[in-house]
C-alpha cells in the first residue's frame, strides 16, 4: 500500500478518536441552553383537572386553620403543647366546625384564614359523642362564605372525594381519592361510636381533623377526623363523619352549646366482660335512679352475689350485639319516644317498654 494511502488511513483513524474523545465537549459548547428555552403550549386540561381546579379555588377561602395551647402546657414552651387542627365556615355569622379533639382542652384559640388573617375564637359548643364542636371566629373583617352542604346517605363506593385541610400544619392542602367504604363505626372520647363512618384513600394526616371532605360537586359530605395507621402518618384509610350527622348536631351546638343525648339511664358493662362471659347484648351494670330504665323495670348485677341482672338483646326488635346497637336505636327513636327492648333475665326473654330521656344533663 503506498505511503500516502497509509498516512491517509491513519489522520483519518487520528480525527475519528479525536472526535469520539471530544464529542461530549463539542455537544455541551454547540448544544448547551446558555438562554431561556421557548415555552411548548400545553394544550387544554383534562376535565378531572379543571374539576379539581375549580373545586379547590372554590373551596379552599372557606377552610380555616385552628389552634390553640392544651391547657396542661407550660407558658414558655416553644410550640410545645400547641393543638392545631381543620376546620372550615359553616355560616354567614362567623360560626365554623372542626372536631372536638382539636379544641378539646385548649385556650386562646385562634384560626388563620385562607386570606392569612389571624382572630381569636371562642368555643360554642363541644359534642365528643361525635368528636364534633362549633367554635365562633371574633374577626370584624368579611368572613368567607359557608361551604355549600351535600347528602352522605347516597354516597356510594367509588365516588371521587376532595379533602382540604392543613396537614402537619401545611396550609391549604388538596389531596383526592375516593369513598373507599361506608357504614364504618368509629369509637370518640365520649365513649359511644359513630355510625355510618365514610372511609376514603384521599391522603388524611393530622392537622387535617376537623377539615371538609366534598364530593365531585364541591359540596360537604364529611368531616375529616381520624387516620388509620400505625405509623401516625396516611396510609391510605382515613375516616369523615358522615355529613347528615353534622347536619344535625351543629345547629343544636349553636343553638344550646350542647346536644342531647338520647338514653335511658343505665350503665352497661364493658363488651370484653360480656364477651368473656359468652353474652351477646349488652349487659346492664346498674340503673340511674328515677331513670326510664328503673322505671321500666330493668336491674343490673347484684353488686353483693355478683348475680347478672337484665341483658338487653333486642331494641325494637333488632338484635343489640353491642352498645353501639342500643345506642343507634335510641337515636333513631330520639328523646321524648318510647323504646321496644327485649331483655334476658335468669335464661328467660321479656320484652318492656321504657322512655327515651336526655341523659346528657
Amino acid at each position: 500500500m503506498p505511503n500516502g494511502v497509509v498516512r491517509a488511513v491513519w489522520l483519518a483513524m487520528l480525527v475519528l478518536a479525536a472526535l469520539f474523545v471530544g464529542r461530549p465537549y463539542i455537544e455541551r459548547l454547540m448544544f448547551s441552553a446558555t438562554a431561556p428555552r421557548p415555552v411548548e403550549a400545553r394544550g387544554n386540561l383534562s376535565d378531572i383537572e379543571r374539576t379539581n381546579i375549580e373545586i379547590f379555588e372554590r373551596a379552599s377561602p372557606s377552610v380555616i386553620q385552628v389552634a390553640g395551647r392544651a391547657t396542661s402546657a407550660e407558658i414558655g414552651d416553644l410550640g410545645e403543647g400547641m393543638k392545631s387542627g381543620t376546620g372550615f365556615m359553616w355560616d354567614a355569622a362567623g360560626h365554623a366546625v372542626t372536631n372536638n379533639h382539636v379544641v378539646e382542652d385548649v385556650q386562646l384559640l385562634q384560626v388563620r384564614l385562607a386570606s392569612g388573617e389571624v382572630s381569636q375564637a371562642d368555643i360554642v359548643g363541644t359534642a365528643p359523642n361525635y368528636d364534633l364542636a362549633v367554635i365562633r371566629i371574633r374577626s370584624d373583617a368579611g368572613l368567607p362564605p359557608p361551604l355549600a352542604v351535600g347528602a352522605s346517605a347516597d354516597l356510594k363506593v367509588g365516588q371521587l372525594v376532595y379533602a382540604i385541610g392543613n396537614p402537619f400544619g401545611l396550609d391549604l392542602s388538596l389531596t383526592t381519592g375516593v369513598v373507599s367504604a361506608l357504614k364504618r363505626r368509629l369509637p370518640t372520647s365520649g365513649g359511644r361510636e359513630i355510625a355510618g363512618v365514610i372511609q376514603t384513600d384521599a391522603a388524611i394526616n393530622p392537622g387535617n381533623s376537623g377539615g371538609p371532605l366534598l364530593d365531585s360537586a364541591g359540596r360537604l359530605i364529611g368531616v375529616n377526623t381520624a387516620i388509620f395507621s400505625p405509623s401516625g402518618s396516611n396510609a391510605g384509610i382515613g375516616f369523615a363523619i358522615p355529613v347528615d350527622i353534622v347536619n344535625r348536631i351543629a345547629p343544636a351546638l349553636i343553638r344550646n352549646g350542647r346536644v342531647p343525648t338520647p338514653g335511658i339511664g343505665i350503665v352497661a358493662a364493658n363488651e370484653g366482660i360480656a364477651t368473656r362471659l359468652g353474652i351477646e347484648g349488652v349487659v346492664v351494670v346498674q340503673t340511674a335512679p328515677g331513670s326510664p330504665a328503673q322505671r321500666a323495670g330493668l336491674i343490673g348485677i347484684d353488686q353483693r352475689s355478683g348475680t347478672l341482672g337484665d341483658v338487653i338483646i333486642q331494641a325494637n326488635g333488632k338484635p343489640v350485639r353491642a352498645l353501639v346497637d342500643l345506642t343507634d336505636q335510641l337515636e333513631q327513636e330520639g328523646i321524648g319516644h318510647k323504646i321496644q327492648l327485649t331483655v334476658r333475665r335468669n335464661g328467660q326473654d321479656r320484652t318492656v317498654e321504657t322512655d327515651i330521656d336526655d341523659i346528657g344533663h
